[in-house]
């Protein structure tokens, strides 16, 4: 067996986000030396469940016994929601994490820096896309790079927030939301006790998205009872008399038994 390439296949596997408890299996995958062979990874984020199978493959060459890691396939278990799949590739300096995996088929952003085919790095937004796939059946990737001109920074500043007016904790912030995670942040109520809220970058939009404790859209739940209030206002007449339906029904009623 080849000492060299099986550990760097180990740390190839830890770095994606696997960690280290796939060392062993591998090795001795390796030792039966197949042409390609799979490994299985579960874990869970919350509630969601997440099965992973990694993909390794022989070299082609006669005279090499090196094996590469060349995807993972993930399938995602949410409750109340169909299975979905997607397949990560693994290339050197563009590899997506296995957390980042699971950020970006939650719809979310993750903040990248990748290399183009001269070998050139650049940064950039990747999201899926839900709405296109290609011929193997994955969503496709939309990429939002610097000259998209979405800035974090900027986005964050138009909100105002606790973690803004420290310079570690607004780093520790936009940390987060570049790696697809819903960020913990506080927002400052004018009059009012502070709100703890959810933020997710929303590059597409030049945005951020802020969500309440239940992770819905911030405002949803208010703008929901202020069209309640609306309406009821809307079924009174000026004096004060009930003219909904039921009410307007009850009124007719009664006027034939006079």
């Amino acid at each position: 067996m080849n000492q060299e390439n099986l550990s760097f296949l180990q740390e190839q596997v830890m770095y994606a986000g696997f960690g280290d408890t796939l060392d062993n299996t591998l090795k001795e995958k390796m030792a039966q030396k197949p042409a390609t062979f799979t490994l299985d990874y579960k874990t869970a984020y919350g509630d969601d469940k997440v099965d992973a199978k990694l993909h390794f493959s022989q070299s082609k060459r006669e005279d090499s016994d090196m094996y590469f890691f060349n995807s993972y396939k993930v399938n995602l278990k949410r409750e109340g929601k169909p299975d979905m799949e997607q397949q990560f590739y693994i290339n050197l300096g563009n590899n997506i994490t296995l957390k980042e995996a699971y950020n970006l088929m939650q719809g979310r952003a993750v903040n990248k820096n990748l290399r183009n085919k001269e070998g050139e790095a650049y940064n950039t937004w990747v999201q899926l896309d839900f709405k296109e796939t290609n011929d193997k059946g994955n969503y496709q990737m939309k990429y939002y790079n610097e000259n998209y001109g979405y800035d974090l920074d900027t986005a964050l500043q138009k909100y105002p927030l606790r973690e803004l007016e420290k310079d570690s904790y607004k780093s520790n912030l936009m940390e987060s939301l570049k790696k697809g995670n819903p960020a913990s942040a506080t927002l400052i109520r004018e009059g009012k006790e502070d709100q703890k809220v959810y933020i997710v970058a929303n590059p597409k939009f030049k945005s951020v998205t802020l969500l309440d404790s239940n992770m819905q859209r911030l405002g949803r739940r208010q703008r929901e009872k202020q069209d309640s209030s609306k309406t009821k206002k809307q079924t009174q007449t000026p004096e004060g008399e009930d003219n909904s339906p039921s009410a307007k029904k009850k009124r007719r009623r009664k006027a034939k038994t006079v």
